[in-house]
């Protein structure tokens, strides 16, 4: 791939992969640094896009397997000399419309959605991630992580039963 094939991808569909980098790192500094390693590996290869299929879905995939990458990484790290996190800053905006108790309750439900999601097994935080917060459809993200589609919506149903579960346990009902 060339610069100006990469800019175009930048400038097309840059946003989309930007923030399933955010949602797969959680934090902004780390999310930055896998956004940058996406399209620097796509620089280094010597790939030809093909625009007629999907290209955003071989960013998608080149991002979830550098992360993936990472995190192998870090856990071997982590087994030789542990670390921990300091935390991470989750700030949504009020609806001027809304009233402050009502922003409040929604502001921590959808903390605590992600704390959940956070906590899922890898298997079910990728594919929920891709298609609720990416807006990726199922045959994009069966592509994405080389699984059939069947096993995208069986792994979709099991991490809303799962979050749902856990917002009943914590209290969550609606």
């Amino acid at each position: 791939m060339n610069a100006r094939e990469i800019e175009k991808c930048i400038d097309g569909f840059g946003t989309d992969i930007y923030r399933f980098c955010l949602k797969l790192c959680g934090g902004i500094g780390d999310a930055e640094d896998l956004y940058q390693q996406t399209f620097l590996k796509a620089l280094e290869t010597e790939w030809t896009l093909d625009w007629e299929k999907n290209p955003k879905a071989l960013f998608f995939s080149l991002a979830y397997n550098l992360w993936k990458s990472d995190r192998r990484k870090k856990a071997r790290r982590n087994m030789i000399a542990p670390c921990s996190n300091l935390g991470d800053e989750a700030e949504m905006v009020l609806h001027a419309e809304e009233s402050i108790e009502e922003g409040y309750l929604e502001k921590e439900l959808i903390a605590e959605v992600r704390r959940i999601i956070q906590t899922l097994p890898e298997k079910y935080q990728v594919p929920l991630i891709l298609f609720y917060l990416s807006d990726c459809p199922i045959e994009q993200i069966a592509a994405i992580i080389k699984k059939p589609p069947g096993t995208v919506k069986s792994r979709l149903f099991k991490g809303r039963k799962m979050i749902k579960k856990r917002l009943e346990d914590a209290g969550y009902e609606r």
